[in-house]
């Protein structure tokens, strides 16, 4: 049966979640976790909520899924020492290199691979299963079809989402709410730029373009269930307690008695929560109307949450069976023992029975009374006893023996198995300070590929896979002045589009190309098949030393430091493969699988770049990548070229210059000024994070 997984964003809610049903909730712990915003667990929280749920038959995984510096790493194992050692039953991670400390600090408890890993396909499970990761937690971008190819074929168990909000951009990959205001996503502080009003073209009407309809897949469970899937997973950490409680329930007696929704609950999830109704785009391949703004909630809605709450609080819905045995004879105290659905067995004594004056006890009035579990987490499916005749026991006296017995059982059942405690690895060391870093150009088309741009001969040149392969002459230049060129892949290919990538890459090979730069874990296998050496992009989400450990073990040449960094951060980090930094042009803030353009536009112009422009009057420009998908860039660009003092003292082995909506004769103004030629410099520039950072 489909594991229902629910939200916890507050200690009323694990309460909420477990009595109405669910198999497991995910909760999140201190500041390692995407939802920092929610309310959380203080260390007393939680430890009362592991034992709440463990003696309730209720899973507890912990969300430990951000991005972590070199200097918290020694407070997040010592997190996950406490979250393991308190009985957690999983923690979720992001972070390539907190999974690396994790395996050694708390090599026991399983680890599952965060929505925020952008796994999209099953090169990426394979991976993660690679790298010891026991469950891994899917795209929301992927259909039904392509869900059900990946778990068919999953060496792990597989998780998706279905129900609740969905990002505009791909989770792990969006940098908005971070450029924009130093609140990052992939540090759980997303100040939720999607929701936010923007125009297109001036069309006014078009006011939320990013924000997308809640997802809603309740009738669509047993397809999920056939389809081997492990885990269905409710969104909802930042909603109220009450909104779990609803959402748990109708969920739950959906899965357990393999039935449609009715009209009824429908209604009452919509009433719980929607932006203008729910979508199934994603998971039916059809994305033409998915876009929605939420409605205030009114007085029937709160009328619903008030008796929700009714119906949990200080209630025992969630109960598990106990067998009960019971021996009574003269001059011995009463003994009587309880054993659970684990085979936990626990004994309670009671005191001695009296001699029978009016009316003695026997063995049915005895189990009778000793199977009344009502307001405990437990149901009596047995109980037996054995009493010597002309023997008295009063009811407070057998219940009081019960209730020994359901103390001792909800300690023994609170007690988790013990683990391993080990110390965190130490920090990976280093290569030797670089002061004369390579030069490398990103292109984005074909028509930014000039000989003027090729004269200024970078060492190293960037070009998109189906750009290098459909104008391969354009390359020759490059080559022939001696830049190497390195096929960038898209940073998301489905399944179904790896074999078209895969072709262009071998073409490329034969032609003489063997590296290509890899933003995505499952993409690596793609690209080494083909016969390619692999670099790591910024879709990595490289954040420190570890990272960059495991990206070395991985067999990349070099990795791209994540521009969430300060410089600081950047030289402070050891780098333990040769490191890149982009150091201009117009940072990523969104990839999506919406085409935001047609959706507002009404058409699709894939060959100019569109125009977002949000209530201070900044305009983003949105271009089409692989797939009809959507890129939406800053506002404005980043430039360092006259910080090279600093750039050169951080230790990079490369800098990136970064072109995107740049004209031809613009990307070679701004190479020659990072040459040290000419005064080029941007109108509107921004030194990104650089500087400032990220909460």
């Amino acid at each position: 049966m489909l594991e229902l997984l629910s939200p916890a964003g507050s200690p009323e809610a694990v309460v909420a979640a477990v009595q109405n049903g669910a198999d497991a909730v995910y909760m999140g712990l201190g500041i390692f976790n995407a939802r920092r915003g929610a309310k959380n667990f203080s260390d007393e929280e939680f430890e009362k909520a592991v034992r709440y749920c463990r003696i309730r038959d209720c899973k507890v995984y912990v969300t430990m899924n951000t991005l972590v510096g070199d200097r918290e790493m020694e407070q997040a194992a010592e997190l996950a020492r406490r979250v393991s050692d308190l009985g957690a039953d999983a923690i979720l991670v992001q972070d390539l290199g907190l999974l690396s400390v994790l395996k050694k600090a708390v090599p026991d408890i399983p680890l599952h691979a965060s929505t925020q890993m952008s796994i999209h396909n099953l090169a990426g499970v394979e991976a993660a299963a690679e790298m010891g990761l026991t469950r891994a937690v899917l795209a929301r971008e992927l259909s039904f079809e392509q869900i059900k190819f990946i778990t068919k074929h999953s060496p792990i168990e597989t998780e998706i989402f279905v129900h609740g909000a969905l990002c505009f951009c791909h989770s792990g990959q969006c940098y908005m709410s971070s450029l924009i205001g130093r609140r990052s996503g992939n540090r759980g502080m997303c100040a939720q730029p999607c929701r936010m009003e923007y125009t297109m073209g001036g069309r006014l009407e078009d006011s939320h373009p990013l924000s997308l309809k809640d997802n809603c897949l309740v009738d669509r469970l047993r397809e999920i269930e056939d389809a081997g899937v492990a885990c269905v997973k409710i969104e909802g950490r930042m909603k109220r307690p009450e909104y779990t409680g609803i959402v748990t329930g109708i969920y739950s007696k959906i899965i357990k008695e393999r039935r449609e929704p009715t009209a009824e609950e429908m209604q009452t999830l919509a009433d719980a929560f929607s932006r203008q109704g729910f979508t199934q785009g994603y998971f039916n391949g059809d994305k033409a109307d998915m876009f929605g703004v939420r409605a205030e909630t009114d007085k029937v809605g709160e009328k619903m949450f008030s008796d929700a709450r009714k119906e949990y609080i200080g209630k025992e819905e969630r109960r598990v069976p106990v067998k009960f045995y019971a021996v009574v004879n003269a001059g011995e105290a009463v003994k009587a023992a309880a054993i659970d659905n684990r085979g936990n067995k626990v004994v309670a004594f009671g005191a001695e029975p009296q001699k029978a004056i009016r009316q003695a006890i026997n063995s049915e009035v005895l189990s009778d009374r000793l199977g009344k579990t009502g307001g405990t987490p437990y149901y009596c499916v047995d109980a037996q006893s054995r009493v010597q005749s002309g023997l008295y026991l009063s009811a407070s006296e057998i219940n009081e023996l019960r209730r020994k017995l359901v103390t001792a059982l909800n300690e023994r059942r609170a007690v988790p198995q013990p683990r391993r405690s080990l110390p965190m690895p130490q920090m990976p060391s280093g290569q030797s300070a670089v002061t004369d870093p390579v030069m490398i150009y990103q292109v984005r088309t074909a028509e930014q590929l000039t000989e003027e741009l090729a004269d200024t001969r970078p060492d190293y040149i960037y070009i998109p896979v189906k750009v290098m392969h459909d104008n391969f002459d354009l390359v020759r230049m490059f080559k022939e002045r001696g830049a190497v060129p390195v096929a960038v892949l898209p940073r998301v290919i489905t399944d179904s589009e790896t074999k078209d990538i895969f072709v262009m890459l071998r073409k490329l090979f034969d032609l003489g190309i063997n590296e290509a730069l890899v933003g995505n874990l499952g993409h690596v296998i793609i690209a080494r098949k083909a016969g390619m050496k692999t670099r790591a992009d910024f879709g990595m989400n490289v954040f420190n030393s570890y990272s960059m450990d495991m990206i070395r073990k991985m067999g990349f040449l070099s990795a791209t430091a994540s521009f969430e960094l300060r410089l600081a951060q950047v030289r402070d980090m050891a780098k333990c493969v040769p490191t890149e930094l982009i150091t201009y042009g117009r940072l990523p803030l969104m990839v999506s699988d919406q085409c935001v353009i047609s959706h507002s536009l009404g058409a699709c112009n894939c060959q100019s770049p569109a125009q977002l422009s949000d209530r201070m009057g900044s305009t983003f420009p949105i271009v089409r990548e692989y797939d009809h998908r959507n890129v939406i860039y800053n506002s404005r660009k980043l430039f360092m070229a006259d910080k090279n003092d600093e750039l050169c003292g951080v230790g990079l082995w490369g800098i990136r210059l970064m072109f995107t909506t740049e004209g031809a004769r613009e990307c070679v103004q701004v190479a020659k000024r990072y040459k040290g030629e000419g005064d080029y410099q941007p109108n509107d520039l921004t030194r990104g994070l650089y500087y400032r950072g990220v909460d």
